[in-house]
């Protein structure tokens, strides 16, 4: 029985080491070979949080010391960031982090002040495909677009637009 008790309560020194640290490594390892870029923003994601953490144990060690629960919550909250079940540093990243991160904010100027100010309402992602479009199709095709946006906001029948070609955005 004692040995059960003395595992239960150096679990976090001996699970901790493999889910906080060589299991995102394996995972982020295979993120940068894959092709998709939602791998790379978990385990990105997950390792600006690790830091932060990590930081803040560093900073506020002497507090710490005093809350014998510290260490179970860190590995319950880094278990919880690093499975794919919850992918919760992805959650994280969407929820939270992205509102306040304002990176590729700017909107080239060859744009009018209209289909820039829908650009800049955007997200980075949805913002790229828009640019992708326009390359395409061609800026008259982006202000069609803009222009029938408008018209269904105000609860006007959209006019159906003949096709440009039949070039796919995705190139």
């Amino acid at each position: 029985m004692g040995v059960v008790v003395a595992m239960a309560r150096h679990l976090d020194a001996l699970i901790g080491p493999v889910v906080m640290l060589l299991y995102p490594l394996y995972a982020s390892m295979r993120a940068i070979e894959s092709p998709s870029p939602v791998d790379d923003q978990q385990w990105l994601t997950y390792w600006v949080l690790y830091s932060l953490i990590t930081l803040f144990e560093l900073s506020c060690w002497t507090m710490l010391q005093w809350f014998p629960l510290w260490p179970y919550m860190k590995l319950v909250f880094c278990v919880w960031l690093v499975l794919p079940i919850f992918n919760g540093a992805a959650y994280i990243y969407e929820n939270h982090v992205r509102r306040y991160v304002n990176l590729g904010g700017t909107v080239s100027s060859s744009y009018s002040d209209r289909q820039r100010r829908v650009m800049q309402t955007l997200s980075l992602d949805a913002r790229k495909s828009v640019e992708r479009f326009v390359d395409v199709y061609g800026q008259e095709a982006f202000e069609r677009v803009v222009k029938a946006a408008e018209r269904e906001a105000r609860g006007q029948p959209a006019k159906v637009m003949p096709r440009a070609s039949s070039v796919s955005v995705d190139a």
